[in-house]
């Protein structure tokens, strides 16, 4: 149930579904997403459904992963990701085969301490961690090409705009009860397009951290 086939399978029902980047698809086939889950939930690793990963947090489907990286690489390649919400760490590897630098913060210390673990098992080395209120993002290493955010805010932080690279896109799903998935791409130093893309569900991107 963990094998490269496995993986090939899902990939297939991804493209069934409408995901078009063969990067993507080929990337999501290389990183093993059962090595990301408890080793109970490892037979369910390659259905297309969120996972517990502890915390009240989830490991995103395999669909969405792989929507969010599509919108993110859309308008071509990028150099410097950021992405608000390590959680279990397997966006973050998707992410760092796609991209030349990803920084990725998460609020909640022992689920950060264990994606860490993960991801240099995988010899990922162009990822930095950072423990911190997500919705801050990381203004240190503003401004990025492309920011994909993890839980949905109730409206899109100000902060994250902020940090956006003229030209940047950022992923971001937002709401509350119902919750719509958009892309946001900075045109100029004070401007910025959105496009409302579906319907989604994801935890609530809370303020403060957990240690």
């Amino acid at each position: 149930m963990t094998s490269r086939r496995t993986r090939e399978r899902l990939a297939q029902r991804l493209r069934e579904q409408g995901i078009l980047n063969e990067d993507v698809l080929n990337t999501l086939i290389d990183i093993p997403r059962h090595i990301f889950i408890d080793e109970a939930l490892s037979h369910r690793a390659y259905e297309d459904t969120a996972l517990p990963i502890g915390y009240n947090q989830t490991i995103s489907q395999p669909y969405i992963v792989a929507r969010m990286t599509e919108l993110l690489l859309e308008a071509g390649p990028v150099n410097s990701v950021l992405e608000v919400g390590t959680g279990s760490g397997y966006q973050t590897a998707i992410l760092a085969r796609l991209a030349d630098q990803v920084f990725s913060v998460e609020r909640i210390r022992p689920l950060q301490e264990r994606a860490r673990k993960r991801l240099q098992r995988l010899k990922l080395h162009n990822i930095m961690l950072r423990h911190t209120d997500g919705g801050m993002g990381w203004p240190d290493k503003a401004p990025f090409d492309g920011i994909l955010v993890t839980a949905a805010p109730r409206e899109v932080p100000d902060e994250l705009l902020q940090q956006l690279a003229v030209g940047g896109r950022l992923v971001i799903p937002v709401g509350d009860e119902h919750q719509t998935l958009k892309r946001i791409t900075r045109t100029s130093e004070a401007g910025f397009e959105t496009e409302v893309l579906e319907s989604v569900r994801f935890v609530p991107l809370l303020g403060g951290t957990v240690r």
